[in-house]
């Protein structure tokens, strides 16, 4: 009888520290599954931020330098351009990349950099203790809003793809969720277009993928998926936001 499952190669043999119930390990594998799809592992190089995911060079079997909190995108830019046939993606969190490090978001997309940046939102900041984040959702708790966040004047949670997606640079931005199998499935496709859009020449590509974060939203594994499909979703719509064929 043939084996059902597999590891990609492109995961080492190292234990994710994550939480139980986070899926930072699902988008792990994810990322590692269509390197090695696409043939690529050995030219990639991954750049790491600071947050849940700062310990991912033990676990993408890859090249892989760490950036400062927020400067992944900054040092994606400098490795893509130095390394321009390698294959070059930054993997981040939203307190990294929607807070400290817009800036650098913003103008590695509108320089329309030919990186991909793999965005993971979880609405909080997971690492540093649980405080509130921009893309933290109305009413929420968090360790900075103990009563809930609350919105002046009818505002929203920062919403990084539908921003993004104004500028003119930009090849391809989407947002996915890994909440459930298929979902899951629809993720990786997404995942893998960023990338051959990068192996194109095409320019700058993004995949937003909503993820859990039980611990810091003090919520059982199961909870959490079903937050993210009853709470988070509406706030954060799926779907592609930019594709230039």
């Amino acid at each position: 009888m043939g084996k059902s499952f597999e590891k990609t190669g492109m995961l080492t043999e190292n234990i994710f520290h994550y939480c139980p119930g986070c899926t930072h390990g699902t988008i792990h594998r994810l990322v590692a599954e269509v390197l090695e799809e696409l043939g690529v592992g050995d030219k990639s190089i991954a750049v790491g931020s600071v947050g849940c995911s700062v310990l991912g060079y033990n676990y993408f079997n890859c090249d892989g330098i760490e950036g400062a909190h927020g400067r992944a995108p900054a040092v994606a830019t400098g490795v893509k351009r130095i390394n321009p046939d390698n294959v070059v993606f930054t993997y981040q969190g939203d307190g990294d990349f929607a807070s400290i490090g817009m800036a650098e978001g913003v103008h590695v997309a509108a320089r329309n950099e030919n990186v991909t940046t793999i965005f993971v939102n979880n609405g909080i900041y997971g690492m540093t203790g649980g405080q509130m984040a921009p893309t933290t959702l109305q009413g929420q708790v968090s360790t900075t809003s103990p009563y809930g966040r609350s919105f002046l004047n009818g505002s929203k949670p920062l919403q990084v793809c539908e921003m993004l997606s104004t500028i003119e640079g930009p090849a391809y931005i989407a947002r996915v969720s890994v909440h459930d199998p298929r979902h899951t499935a629809q993720a990786k496709k997404a995942i893998k277009k960023a990338f051959e859009y990068q192996i194109a020449g095409k320019g700058f590509t993004l995949v937003e993928v909503l993820s859990t974060c039980p611990s810091a939203w003090k919520m059982n594994p199961v909870e959490s998926l079903d937050w993210i499909k009853e709470d988070v979703i509406p706030n954060f719509p799926l779907g592609v936001f930019k594709e230039v064929e």
